[in-house]
């Protein structure tokens, strides 16, 4: 049983959805936080029809006063989270050569702008109560290089260094920091991003289990417990990035032979 409050970022849909149903289901109120309000309403029914143990606030992750404002209305509705997920992302994969200038801003808009965002409005107020735990969904994109993916990449690499630097700047605190770097998961991202799909190194399509929603959601879900510092699934993605530290150029070739030509 989980008796906390959790707030989820991206949880209309995809991962974030995910574990909202599993931590619901293990005793946890959750609050839902994503752009679409219609998405929203509709995640939320689903989760809990009776609506006593779920709330959800449309908000604008990647501005300010959005965040901020969305923040005050919750915690005077709900009360304070005992737990922030951040799992709103987005960004296609492109090349250098396709990407619009527009590309780079909003690929590192979301998800590490909103990331970074949400955990800072949420931890001045946590301060004053002392404890806060914030868990980073992030890519296993995040510790490799390949074709295609100019935008998408380096904002993965932001929130792995994100993550680390908060963990540093947290470290002998009551507060905990967790970041979950997944492979590919089948969530509707690959639905609404066709070109990205096809341009996953075929080297990691080959030997990488693709995850389902329900399966992330209870990584993340287990992680409200016992608050590691850092998880790496499925565990041949953990070998691959164990590996990848060992023999970079290996990997790096490795990842560009069989990446988008």
């Amino acid at each position: 049983m989980i008796d906390k409050l959790i707030l989820i970022t991206g949880g209309s849909s995809g991962i974030g959805k995910a574990a909202a149903i599993e931590l619901h289901n293990q005793g946890a109120a959750i609050i839902l936080q994503a752009r679409n309000p219609e998405k929203l309403e509709k995640a939320a029914k689903e989760i809990d029809p009776s609506g006593n143990r779920v709330s959800c606030y449309s908000t604008d992750l990647t501005d300010q006063d959005s965040v901020e404002s969305s923040a005050q209305k919750i915690i005077e509705n709900e009360g304070l989270p005992d737990v922030v997920i951040n799992s709103a992302g987005a960004g296609e994969w492109l090349s250098f050569k396709e990407a619009p200038v527009s590309h780079y801003k909003n690929t590192m808009d979301s998800p590490y702008i909103a990331t970074a965002l949400t955990c800072k409005v949420f931890f001045d107020k946590m301060q004053e109560r002392g404890t806060g735990h914030f868990i980073i969904i992030n890519s296993a994109a995040a510790y490799f290089s390949f074709p295609g993916a100019t935008g998408y990449t380096p904002a993965r690499w932001a929130m792995l260094g994100f993550s680390k630097s908060l963990q540093a700047d947290l470290f002998n605190t009551p507060f905990k920091v967790s970041m979950i770097a997944l492979g590919k998961v089948d969530s509707p991202y690959f639905e609404n991003n066709p070109v990205s799909e096809d341009r996953i190194p075929k080297i990691a399509n080959w030997l990488v289990p693709t995850m389902s929603e329900k399966s992330a959601g209870k990584v993340v879900a287990k992680n409200v417990s016992t608050k590691r510092a850092l998880v790496i699934k499925p565990f041949i993605m953990a070998l691959f990035v164990f590996f990848n530290r060992l023999f970079p150029g290996i990997f790096r070739w490795l990842m560009r032979i069989t990446g988008y030509k």
